[in-house]
């Protein structure tokens, strides 16, 4: 089944959003119908206002290939921004292109993080099997939040613990003795725009 919308019938729209290459090519983008045609800076620049209060990090230590998921939905939920801690490389192609649109912010470790958060007077949450660790289905994510996950295979780093101003766990009922990483991270920000959005400005 084809994706996206092709060439667009002339005459084009006046509309100075539009990019001329995707109006005469067509727009096979992965992005959203009202978007089509849409230079990618009047994309970022229309998401902007409509970007929630949370943001959402992550631990990159070992090139983990989740990150990319993370990235794609943050975008999905909205997140204010995306913070890179560690290694500046990761692999992007899980994101689908969406790191385009996204706010991307690396730090070398977690106090460069840490500062940012402080500096804007939100909550850096972390996303954990932790000892003490609040269950998030009984916690009240903070609104303004920056969600922290860890790597995979060794989850939130000692440094990253002791950062965050709450810590919270996703309840599990089986066998295993974690998730994947990307979907925590999509279990949380979900659990966010519970509490905190405004469903009526959804797609």
């Amino acid at each position: 089944m084809p994706v996206g919308v092709g060439p667009h019938p002339l005459p084009w729209p006046d509309d100075p959003r539009l990019d001329p290459e995707l109006l005469a090519g067509g727009d096979t983008r992965n992005v959203v119908d009202a978007y089509r045609y849409w230079r990618r800076e009047a994309i970022v620049a229309d998401l902007d206002p409509r970007r929630h209060e949370f943001s959402v990090a992550i631990e990159n230590f070992g090139h983990d290939a989740n990150i990319g998921t993370v990235v794609r939905t943050a975008n999905a939920f909205g997140a204010r921004s995306v913070h890179i801690v560690g290694r500046r490389r990761w692999n992007r192609r899980g994101a689908m292109v969406t790191d385009r649109y996204q706010h991307l912010h690396h730090h070398p470790d977690i106090a460069g993080l840490a500062e940012v958060v402080r500096a804007q007077h939100a909550v850096l949450v972390a996303v954990d099997n932790l000892p003490g660790a609040v269950p998030l289905e009984t916690c009240n994510l903070p609104r303004r939040s920056v969600l922290l996950f860890g790597q995979e295979s060794s989850g939130l780093t000692d440094e990253a613990r002791s950062a965050a101003g709450l810590a919270v766990s996703i309840a599990q009922f089986g066998s295993t003795r974690s998730i994947n990483v990307g979907v925590a991270a999509g279990i949380v920000m979900h659990a966010w725009i519970r509490r905190h959005a405004d469903l009526s400005t959804a797609w």
